[in-house]
Protein backbone atom coordinates (compact mmCIF):
# COMPACT_ATOMS: atom_id res chain seq x y z
CA UNK A 1 0.00 0.00 0.00
CA UNK A 2 1.00 3.61 -0.07
CA UNK A 3 0.66 5.35 3.02
CA UNK A 4 1.49 9.12 3.77
CA UNK A 5 2.68 10.52 7.26
CA UNK A 6 1.80 14.04 7.96
CA UNK A 7 4.05 15.71 10.29
CA UNK A 8 4.69 18.96 11.75
CA UNK A 9 7.91 20.00 9.22
CA UNK A 10 10.14 17.02 7.84
CA UNK A 11 12.85 18.86 8.72
CA UNK A 12 12.49 18.72 12.39
CA UNK A 13 11.51 15.02 12.73
CA UNK A 14 13.79 13.43 15.07
CA UNK A 15 14.70 9.81 14.80
CA UNK A 16 13.28 8.68 18.31
CA UNK A 17 9.45 9.99 17.17
CA UNK A 18 6.79 7.35 16.95
CA UNK A 19 5.96 8.54 13.57
CA UNK A 20 9.52 7.91 12.36
CA UNK A 21 9.57 4.52 13.54
CA UNK A 22 5.98 4.03 12.09
CA UNK A 23 7.30 5.20 8.56
CA UNK A 24 10.59 3.08 8.52
CA UNK A 25 8.08 0.04 10.02
CA UNK A 26 6.15 0.61 6.55
CA UNK A 27 9.34 1.13 4.45
CA UNK A 28 10.43 -2.56 5.43
CA UNK A 29 7.42 -3.81 4.97
CA UNK A 30 7.48 -3.07 1.42
CA UNK A 31 5.01 -0.30 1.44
CA UNK A 32 5.57 2.80 -0.43
CA UNK A 33 6.25 5.40 2.32
CA UNK A 34 6.03 9.04 2.54
CA UNK A 35 6.34 11.94 4.85
CA UNK A 36 5.56 15.83 4.16
CA UNK A 37 4.55 18.29 6.47
CA UNK A 38 1.85 20.44 7.28
CA UNK A 39 3.23 23.34 4.71
CA UNK A 40 3.91 21.08 1.61
CA UNK A 41 0.20 19.96 0.27
CA UNK A 42 -1.21 22.12 -2.40
CA UNK A 43 -4.63 22.31 -4.25
CA UNK A 44 -4.21 22.65 -8.21
CA UNK A 45 -6.76 24.60 -10.51
CA UNK A 46 -8.10 21.39 -11.99
CA UNK A 47 -8.83 20.44 -8.23
CA UNK A 48 -6.38 17.45 -7.60
CA UNK A 49 -4.40 17.62 -4.41
CA UNK A 50 -0.80 17.47 -4.11
CA UNK A 51 1.84 17.15 -1.88
CA UNK A 52 5.87 17.78 -1.71
CA UNK A 53 6.57 14.40 0.70
CA UNK A 54 9.33 12.44 1.14
CA UNK A 55 10.12 8.95 1.28
CA UNK A 56 13.23 6.45 2.19
CA UNK A 57 15.16 4.41 -0.23
CA UNK A 58 14.20 0.81 -1.42
CA UNK A 59 15.58 -1.48 1.16
CA UNK A 60 15.35 -2.80 4.49
CA UNK A 61 16.73 -0.37 7.52
CA UNK A 62 17.75 -1.24 10.84
CA UNK A 63 18.44 2.30 12.56
CA UNK A 64 15.73 5.11 12.63
CA UNK A 65 18.69 7.85 12.33
CA UNK A 66 19.70 6.16 8.68
CA UNK A 67 15.95 5.94 7.64
CA UNK A 68 15.36 9.59 8.49
CA UNK A 69 18.57 11.03 7.07
CA UNK A 70 17.56 9.36 4.14
CA UNK A 71 14.15 10.94 4.61
CA UNK A 72 14.98 14.36 4.93
CA UNK A 73 17.69 14.30 2.21
CA UNK A 74 16.60 17.30 0.35
CA UNK A 75 16.97 15.18 -3.26
CA UNK A 76 14.11 12.39 -1.90
CA UNK A 77 11.95 15.86 -2.14
CA UNK A 78 8.84 14.55 -5.11
CA UNK A 79 5.44 15.73 -5.66
CA UNK A 80 3.03 13.21 -5.23
CA UNK A 81 -0.84 13.53 -5.86
CA UNK A 82 -2.65 12.87 -2.73
CA UNK A 83 -5.26 10.72 -4.23
CA UNK A 84 -2.61 8.13 -5.08
CA UNK A 85 -2.63 7.08 -1.08
CA UNK A 86 -4.31 4.21 0.30
CA UNK A 87 -3.98 5.69 3.82
CA UNK A 88 -2.23 8.75 5.61
CA UNK A 89 -1.75 9.58 9.25
CA UNK A 90 -1.93 12.68 10.52
CA UNK A 91 0.89 12.82 12.99
CA UNK A 92 0.93 16.84 13.78
CA UNK A 93 1.27 18.25 16.74
CA UNK A 94 -0.80 21.46 16.69
CA UNK A 95 0.82 22.33 20.27
CA UNK A 96 4.12 22.27 18.36
CA UNK A 97 2.68 24.81 15.77
CA UNK A 98 3.17 28.89 16.55
CA UNK A 99 1.61 29.38 12.79
CA UNK A 100 -2.07 30.11 13.25
CA UNK A 101 -2.60 28.56 9.84
CA UNK A 102 -1.13 25.35 10.02
CA UNK A 103 -4.02 23.42 12.43
CA UNK A 104 -6.78 24.25 10.23
CA UNK A 105 -4.86 23.61 6.91
CA UNK A 106 -3.92 19.96 8.60
CA UNK A 107 -7.90 19.30 9.33
CA UNK A 108 -8.74 21.15 6.01
CA UNK A 109 -6.70 18.72 3.79
CA UNK A 110 -7.25 15.55 5.47
CA UNK A 111 -10.84 16.14 5.03
CA UNK A 112 -10.30 16.50 1.49
CA UNK A 113 -8.03 13.70 0.86
CA UNK A 114 -10.99 11.65 2.89
CA UNK A 115 -13.32 13.38 -0.08
CA UNK A 116 -11.15 11.92 -2.63
CA UNK A 117 -11.30 8.16 -1.08
CA UNK A 118 -7.96 7.84 0.49
CA UNK A 119 -8.25 6.64 4.39
CA UNK A 120 -6.96 8.99 6.75
CA UNK A 121 -6.55 8.54 10.10
CA UNK A 122 -7.37 10.15 12.98
CA UNK A 123 -10.76 10.62 10.96
CA UNK A 124 -10.05 14.99 10.34
CA UNK A 125 -13.53 15.58 10.77
CA UNK A 126 -12.81 14.57 14.66
CA UNK A 127 -9.83 16.34 14.77
CA UNK A 128 -11.62 19.42 13.84
CA UNK A 129 -13.35 19.00 17.27
CA UNK A 130 -10.47 17.76 19.29
CA UNK A 131 -8.08 20.75 18.29
CA UNK A 132 -8.64 22.38 21.99
CA UNK A 133 -9.04 20.10 25.70
CA UNK A 134 -12.83 20.78 25.77
CA UNK A 135 -12.71 17.65 23.64
CA UNK A 136 -11.77 15.81 26.79
CA UNK A 137 -15.26 17.02 28.42
CA UNK A 138 -16.55 15.29 25.86
CA UNK A 139 -15.78 11.36 27.91
CA UNK A 140 -17.74 10.29 30.67
CA UNK A 141 -17.51 12.01 33.82
CA UNK A 142 -16.72 8.98 35.70
CA UNK A 143 -13.35 8.98 34.19
CA UNK A 144 -12.86 12.46 34.82
CA UNK A 145 -11.15 14.41 37.33
CA UNK A 146 -13.57 17.58 38.40
CA UNK A 147 -12.65 20.35 35.63
CA UNK A 148 -13.70 24.01 35.28
CA UNK A 149 -12.79 25.69 32.55
CA UNK A 150 -13.00 29.84 32.33
CA UNK A 151 -11.66 33.00 31.79
CA UNK A 152 -13.03 34.22 34.97
CA UNK A 153 -10.56 34.78 37.76
CA UNK A 154 -12.62 35.26 40.64
CA UNK A 155 -14.74 31.58 39.49
CA UNK A 156 -10.95 30.29 38.88
CA UNK A 157 -10.04 30.95 42.99
CA UNK A 158 -13.21 30.16 44.10
CA UNK A 159 -12.89 26.88 42.56
CA UNK A 160 -9.86 26.06 43.72
CA UNK A 161 -10.63 26.46 47.39
CA UNK A 162 -13.77 24.10 46.81
CA UNK A 163 -10.81 21.88 45.79
CA UNK A 164 -9.02 22.36 49.41
CA UNK A 165 -7.02 24.64 47.77
CA UNK A 166 -4.53 21.92 45.59
CA UNK A 167 -5.41 22.35 41.97
CA UNK A 168 -3.86 21.67 38.67
CA UNK A 169 -3.80 24.90 35.98
CA UNK A 170 -2.88 24.68 32.09
CA UNK A 171 -4.14 26.19 29.23
CA UNK A 172 -7.15 24.85 27.22
CA UNK A 173 -4.91 24.22 23.99
CA UNK A 174 -1.23 22.84 24.27
CA UNK A 175 0.45 19.66 24.97
CA UNK A 176 3.28 18.49 26.07
CA UNK A 177 3.39 19.41 29.84
CA UNK A 178 3.05 22.98 28.60
CA UNK A 179 2.22 25.44 31.17
CA UNK A 180 1.15 23.51 33.40
CA UNK A 181 0.99 24.88 37.16
CA UNK A 182 0.67 23.11 40.10
CA UNK A 183 -1.57 25.02 42.93
CA UNK A 184 -0.79 24.06 46.43
CA UNK A 185 -2.78 26.41 48.83
CA UNK A 186 0.07 28.49 48.79
CA UNK A 187 -1.84 32.01 48.88
CA UNK A 188 -4.20 34.04 46.44
CA UNK A 189 -1.16 36.13 44.94
CA UNK A 190 0.38 32.85 43.51
CA UNK A 191 -2.96 31.55 42.11
CA UNK A 192 -4.08 34.81 40.57
CA UNK A 193 -0.13 35.29 38.56
CA UNK A 194 -0.41 32.06 37.16
CA UNK A 195 -4.53 32.32 36.10
CA UNK A 196 -3.11 36.07 34.71
CA UNK A 197 -0.52 34.39 32.58
CA UNK A 198 -2.52 31.72 31.43
CA UNK A 199 -5.43 33.70 30.37
CA UNK A 200 -3.26 35.61 27.85
CA UNK A 201 -3.58 32.82 25.89
CA UNK A 202 -7.48 31.67 26.28
CA UNK A 203 -8.86 29.84 28.50
CA UNK A 204 -7.88 28.09 31.96
CA UNK A 205 -8.12 24.50 32.86
CA UNK A 206 -8.67 24.07 36.37
CA UNK A 207 -8.50 20.28 37.37
CA UNK A 208 -8.56 18.47 40.72
CA UNK A 209 -4.85 17.50 42.11
CA UNK A 210 -5.61 13.61 42.52
CA UNK A 211 -2.90 12.38 45.38
CA UNK A 212 -1.84 9.46 42.81
CA UNK A 213 0.11 11.96 40.32
CA UNK A 214 3.07 11.85 42.72
CA UNK A 215 3.83 8.82 41.22
CA UNK A 216 3.61 10.06 38.06
CA UNK A 217 0.96 8.77 35.40
CA UNK A 218 0.32 5.97 32.75
CA UNK A 219 0.52 6.57 28.74
CA UNK A 220 -1.35 3.31 27.57
CA UNK A 221 -1.89 3.46 23.32
CA UNK A 222 -5.19 2.21 22.08
CA UNK A 223 -5.70 0.96 18.79
CA UNK A 224 -9.60 0.52 17.22
CA UNK A 225 -10.75 1.41 20.86
CA UNK A 226 -8.93 -1.33 22.38
CA UNK A 227 -5.64 -1.49 24.26
CA UNK A 228 -2.90 -1.98 22.07
CA UNK A 229 -0.81 -5.12 22.26
CA UNK A 230 1.18 -7.84 21.31
CA UNK A 231 0.59 -11.51 23.07
CA UNK A 232 -0.84 -9.88 26.79
CA UNK A 233 2.01 -7.21 26.45
CA UNK A 234 0.55 -3.93 26.53
CA UNK A 235 1.87 -0.63 25.27
CA UNK A 236 1.88 0.94 28.24
CA UNK A 237 4.59 2.71 30.31
CA UNK A 238 4.41 4.62 33.33
CA UNK A 239 5.89 8.55 33.42
CA UNK A 240 7.13 9.61 36.62
CA UNK A 241 8.09 13.44 36.77
CA UNK A 242 11.37 15.31 37.70
CA UNK A 243 11.57 16.01 41.33
CA UNK A 244 9.75 19.05 42.02
CA UNK A 245 7.84 19.04 38.86
CA UNK A 246 4.17 18.16 38.20
CA UNK A 247 4.60 17.11 35.10
CA UNK A 248 5.34 13.47 34.15
CA UNK A 249 6.11 14.20 30.24
CA UNK A 250 9.29 12.84 28.49
CA UNK A 251 9.96 16.22 26.88
CA UNK A 252 9.61 18.36 30.64
CA UNK A 253 12.18 15.48 31.82
CA UNK A 254 9.83 12.88 33.43
CA UNK A 255 11.24 8.98 32.70
CA UNK A 256 10.02 6.18 31.99
CA UNK A 257 9.23 2.41 33.61
CA UNK A 258 7.21 -0.26 33.06
CA UNK A 259 3.65 -0.10 34.02
CA UNK A 260 1.40 -2.30 35.65
CA UNK A 261 -2.21 -2.75 33.60
CA UNK A 262 -4.84 -2.93 36.07
CA UNK A 263 -8.12 -3.70 35.81
CA UNK A 264 -8.97 -0.42 36.79
CA UNK A 265 -7.36 1.28 33.54
CA UNK A 266 -9.19 -1.58 31.15
CA UNK A 267 -12.38 -0.44 32.70
CA UNK A 268 -11.82 3.12 31.97
CA UNK A 269 -10.50 2.39 28.52
CA UNK A 270 -14.31 0.55 28.12
CA UNK A 271 -15.40 3.61 29.40
CA UNK A 272 -14.28 5.85 26.66
CA UNK A 273 -13.97 3.53 24.32
CA UNK A 274 -17.42 4.20 22.61
CA UNK A 275 -16.28 7.67 21.93
CA UNK A 276 -12.98 7.04 20.59
CA UNK A 277 -14.88 4.41 18.02
CA UNK A 278 -17.55 6.87 17.36
CA UNK A 279 -14.85 9.42 16.49
CA UNK A 280 -12.83 7.72 14.29
CA UNK A 281 -9.70 7.54 16.74
CA UNK A 282 -7.56 4.95 14.91
CA UNK A 283 -4.36 5.83 17.62
CA UNK A 284 -4.60 7.65 20.36
CA UNK A 285 -2.50 8.16 23.66
CA UNK A 286 -4.54 7.88 26.90
CA UNK A 287 -2.42 9.29 29.82
CA UNK A 288 -4.19 8.09 33.07
CA UNK A 289 -3.38 8.41 36.82
CA UNK A 290 -5.19 6.27 39.37
CA UNK A 291 -8.82 5.63 37.87
CA UNK A 292 -8.67 8.83 36.51
CA UNK A 293 -8.36 9.83 32.53
CA UNK A 294 -5.98 13.06 32.52
CA UNK A 295 -5.82 13.53 29.09
CA UNK A 296 -6.73 11.98 25.16
CA UNK A 297 -3.80 12.94 22.74
CA UNK A 298 -5.90 12.10 19.72
CA UNK A 299 -3.17 13.89 17.38
CA UNK A 300 0.41 12.82 17.93
CA UNK A 301 0.75 9.94 20.58
CA UNK A 302 4.26 9.58 21.06
CA UNK A 303 6.31 6.72 23.03
CA UNK A 304 5.86 3.76 21.05
CA UNK A 305 9.54 2.95 20.24
CA UNK A 306 10.10 3.39 24.55
CA UNK A 307 7.28 0.59 24.91
CA UNK A 308 9.11 -1.64 22.45
CA UNK A 309 12.49 -0.97 24.72
CA UNK A 310 10.83 -1.45 28.12
CA UNK A 311 9.03 -4.52 26.42
CA UNK A 312 10.54 -5.94 23.41
CA UNK A 313 8.04 -6.30 21.50
CA UNK A 314 7.41 -4.31 18.51
CA UNK A 315 4.24 -2.74 18.26
CA UNK A 316 4.56 -0.29 14.93
CA UNK A 317 3.91 -3.40 12.84
CA UNK A 318 1.11 -4.37 14.76
CA UNK A 319 -0.31 -0.59 13.64
CA UNK A 320 0.97 -0.91 10.42
CA UNK A 321 -0.51 -4.01 10.33
CA UNK A 322 -3.77 -2.88 11.28
CA UNK A 323 -3.77 -0.10 8.70
CA UNK A 324 -3.32 -2.77 5.11
CA UNK A 325 -6.28 -4.51 6.98
CA UNK A 326 -8.52 -1.18 6.33
CA UNK A 327 -6.65 -0.40 2.99
CA UNK A 328 -8.25 -4.44 1.62
CA UNK A 329 -11.73 -3.07 3.39
CA UNK A 330 -11.78 0.10 1.69
CA UNK A 331 -10.78 -2.16 -1.83
CA UNK A 332 -13.74 -4.90 -0.94
CA UNK A 333 -16.45 -1.91 -0.30
CA UNK A 334 -15.12 1.35 -2.02
CA UNK A 335 -16.83 4.56 -0.50
CA UNK A 336 -19.42 2.62 1.43
CA UNK A 337 -18.06 2.55 4.26
CA UNK A 338 -17.15 6.36 5.48
CA UNK A 339 -13.93 7.30 6.32
CA UNK A 340 -14.90 7.96 9.90
CA UNK A 341 -16.41 4.31 10.42
CA UNK A 342 -13.63 2.50 8.85
CA UNK A 343 -10.69 4.14 10.74
CA UNK A 344 -11.74 2.21 13.85
CA UNK A 345 -13.51 -0.56 11.83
Amino acid sequence: MKIGFVVNDVATEQAVYTTTRLAMTATNAGHDAWVMGMGDFGYEPDGTLTAWARGGADKKYRSAEVFLGDVQAPERAKRIALNEFDVVMLRADPAGEEASWANNALVAFGQLMAKSGVLVVNDPSSLANALSKAYFQHFPEVVRPRTLISRDKDRIEAFVEELGGKAVLKPLQGSGGSGVFLIDGKGPGNLSQIVEAINRDGYVVAQEYLPAAKDGDVRMFVMNGEPLQIDGTYAAFRRRPAEKDVRSNISAGGSIEKASVTDEMLRLVEAVRPKLVADGMFLVGLDIVGDKLMEVNVFSPGGLGSAEQLYGADFTTIVIADLERKVAMRRHYGNQISNTALATL
